[in-house]
């Protein structure tokens, strides 16, 4: 293989074994930026798109069970209506230049709420300086989906008074011990390994407890992204009153199609345990294949960050078993070209 077909692939597991020191490094960021957050904000909007907007889902699995203030993930050019004066809305924007993000960066200065951008440039970071906003800057030159880390980090940064307590030793614990397993998740032998294997050319579809429920999108999406290849997402107990329907009445060639892929935690609700046993006695029966992910850490974030590892290499992995480069993403691009967007 040439030089150039490899600087891809490399790239891309270099950033992905970056991730947890990333978080280190955008936790500090955050923390020296200093953002004064007024007393009487009473709720968060982060808004983004693709890869800049599943740190604020990965955030919200640490925030929704710990925090009394709400943080809501925008996806798109508008604002929820309760955006006011007590909203701290942070746009995440890793390029800067993401249209639906500026359209809702200048509607939340109409509406008077306190306003943070965290990116590494672009027209997001000029409107912030010209508008008094204060804007954490993130490093450059990163594919959106590769800055996971520094955006997360950057997130609990900002929102760390809100915590009981500062978030900095379990930053750095977290960051520790996940970037301790980068070497495993790299082996032939690793589990991101063994869950391409199992995949293979099948569809993969990611299921996942309502508490994780962003990692499994972030799996989802960086399969289509690493992998170029369509992969679904669902999550317990929701599945099971409609997808199972679904899984019940397959026969054996359209399950031979599928791969389904069980990530759980010590951390969810005991119940979700047996109703996954059940699923994946009931998908082997109808010859679907099933593979599990288990994360071992019981603190929320240590689990997060640890299943974004997993999942970033089982992308990089299954993009490799069949020799695609992953750093491209040409299809987005020629979208913005189409539309007319940067």
């Amino acid at each position: 293989m040439t030089a150039a077909r490899t600087e891809g692939p490399v790239r891309m597991r270099t950033l992905a074994t970056q991730v947890p020191e990333h978080l280190a490094a955008g936790f500090a960021r955050a923390v020296d930026l200093g953002a004064p957050i007024p007393r009487q904000t009473r709720s968060a909007v982060v808004v983004g798109m693709g890869g800049s907007a599943i740190a604020a889902d990965l955030a919200r699995g640490v925030t929704d069970p710990e925090l009394e203030i709400a943080l809501e993930v925008g996806r798109g050019p508008s604002l929820p209506r309760s955006v006011d004066k007590t909203t701290l809305t942070i746009f995440t924007s890793y390029s800067g230049n993401t249209w639906e993000t500026l359209s809702a960066y200048d509607e939340a200065g109409r509406r008077g709420s306190v306003r943070l951008a965290i990116t590494s440039g672009g027209e997001l970071a000029r409107r912030a300086e010209r508008d008094g906003v204060p804007h954490l800057q993130l490093p450059p030159g990163l594919p959106p989906r590769a800055a996971v880390g520094y955006l997360l980090g950057g997130l609990f940064g900002v929102l760390d008074p809100f915590f009981p307590e500062s978030n900095e030793s379990r930053i750095r614990r977290a960051a520790e011990r996940v970037g301790a397993l980068q070497t495993s998740l790299q082996s032939p032998k690793g589990l991101p390994r063994r869950l391409a294997a199992a995949v293979g050319t099948r569809t993969p579809q990611v299921y996942a407890d309502v508490s994780i429920a962003s990692l499994a999108r972030r799996w989802k999406t960086q399969i289509e992204e690493n992998a170029k290849r369509l992969a679904h997402f669902d999550l317990f107990p929701e599945l099971l009153h409609n997808a199972i329907v679904g899984w019940d009445a397959l026969d054996g060639p359209q399950a031979r199609r599928w791969a389904v892929l069980l990530i759980d935690w010590p951390g969810q609700n005991p119940s979700i345990a047996s109703a996954e046993s059940y699923l994946e006695r009931l998908l082997k029966r109808r010859g679907v294949v099933v593979a599990r992910a288990h994360l071992g850490a019981e603190d929320r974030l240590e689990a997060l960050l640890t299943g974004v590892s997993i999942g970033d290499h089982l992308s990089l992995d299954l993009a490799e078993a069949v020799g695609v480069d992953p750093l491209p993403v040409e299809a987005i691009a020629q979208m913005k070209r189409a539309l007319g967007r940067s």
